[in-house]
């Protein structure tokens, strides 16, 4: 992959939904420690859209890469 295709930040959705495999291109984790942070309340829990159909508001995904390129800790 080059790098002009790899996802960044300023590349996602300004509104809407992103699936697991949107979230782990932009965050430099993998999807068990995704799910990890999600349970610990250290990354934003997912929404459910349906029975099979797990999506994260992609509002709170830019809000946690913010505060992570800030220096913050997140809670």
């Amino acid at each position: 992959m080059s790098i002009h295709n790899t996802p960044s930040f300023d590349n996602l959705p300004a509104t809407g939904f992103m699936r697991q495999p949107q979230v782990l291109e932009v965050v430099p984790f993998s999807s068990a420690t995704l799910w990890r942070k999600c349970n610990a309340g250290q990354f934003p829990k997912p929404v459910k859209l349906s029975e099979r159909v797990t999506a994260w508001r992609v509002g709170d995904v830019r809000q946690f890469l913010a505060t992570q390129a800030a220096g913050a800790v997140v809670a």
